[in-house]
């Protein structure tokens, strides 16, 4: 049954929708005349049914026309970041099932209609092209060391994680995308798209897909200390909204062992003595405590508040139906 599942979904991805399924393609650009035009006729190759969304952000050369005249239905967004891209792509775009990539022709275009099956044939809300790079050029040192790092960061503050945290190549089901806040402006919207469905316990798959330099003439947006740096406070602040007590809990503990170190001689001072020589030190012992005690409280207010708002966000995923083959409910 799984198998002809998978069947079904792939014909109908390939032979023009004729199940029903509506496939968007988002690819949000910015300055990609060199690449655009093959990335979209790479995506109208592997999922001729699609529509093709290309959404410009601010881009100076000449993208719109390019990717216009490749086929594509284009539109711009004026707010500068791909988070404002995507947020806007999200809002606007309506389908069934959504195919984010990038507008650089390095993503696999092929493995579209595999992923599509996977996410279809077992009701899953988001699956992730995992990149294998294929040339040295395609996937730069310093980028490959920041995306292990930061996967295992999130791997820790989140239990869980995915191979390759940063891929920009994903498939989504509707009821994932209409539930994603998208509050990212920058390259640090794949964070937060791993944590919503991490926290919300969404299905989630992976696979791999072959990742290609880019073509003669375009170039990276992508900033490996600044946006690397971007990523991580995104994935800290994150964890702050998502984990409170551990995170208000951890300063809390520091706070307390602090206060305890300097609170020792004095009380000991004091049990040999019956004096309290050093009343600066104590008064600033007092007050590391009573901050611990703040932070601790913060903390259990805010996991009571994150739970509430949890609800609310899984209560509306849960308005959307799972995708699912229609041959077969």
């Amino acid at each position: 049954m799984g198998l002809d599942i998978l069947t079904h979904s792939s014909e109908a991805m390939q032979s023009g929708g004729r199940n029903g399924l509506r496939v968007a393609v988002l690819l949000p650009c910015y300055n990609e005349e060199a690449a655009i035009a093959q990335t979209v006729a790479g995506f109208r190759k592997a999922l001729p049914a699609a529509t093709i969304h290309v959404y410009d952000n601010n881009s100076h050369d000449r993208t719109m026309a390019v990717a216009a005249a490749a086929g594509a239905v284009v539109r711009t967004e004026r707010q500068q970041g791909k988070g404002s891209v995507v947020r806007r792509m999200f809002a606007d775009i309506d389908a069934d099932i959504y195919v984010l990539a990038d507008g650089d022709a390095t993503y696999e275009a092929e493995a579209a209609p595999r992923m599509i099956s996977l996410l279809v044939g077992e009701n899953l809300d988001m699956v992730v092209g995992a990149r294998v790079n294929e040339a040295v050029a395609a996937y730069r040192r310093g980028h490959q060391f920041g995306n292990r790092m930061l996967t295992g960061i999130l791997s820790g503050m989140f239990g869980r994680s995915f191979t390759d945290t940063l891929t920009g190549y994903r498939v989504f089901s509707r009821r994932f995308v209409k539930s994603f806040p998208a509050l990212s402006r920058g390259f640090e919207i794949e964070t937060e798209i791993n944590v919503h469905a991490l926290e919300l316990a969404m299905p989630t798959a992976e696979v791999s897909t072959a990742y290609a330099a880019r073509p003669e003439g375009s170039q990276s947006k992508l900033s490996t200390h600044r946006d690397g740096w971007r990523i991580l406070n995104t994935m800290l602040r994150l964890y702050r909204f998502e984990r409170p007590v551990l995170f208000f809990g951890v300063i809390a503990a520091l706070l307390a062992a602090v206060a305890a170190l300097l609170a020792i001689p004095i009380v000991l001072t004091f049990l040999e003595t019956g004096l309290v020589p050093r009343f600066p030190t104590a008064i600033l012992a007092t007050g590391l405590m009573i901050l611990a005690a703040l932070f601790a409280t913060a903390g259990l207010i805010l996991d009571t508040v994150t739970r509430g708002r949890r609800e609310l966000k899984r209560l509306t995923y849960l308005q959307y139906p799972a995708p699912s083959d229609p041959l077969h409910g």
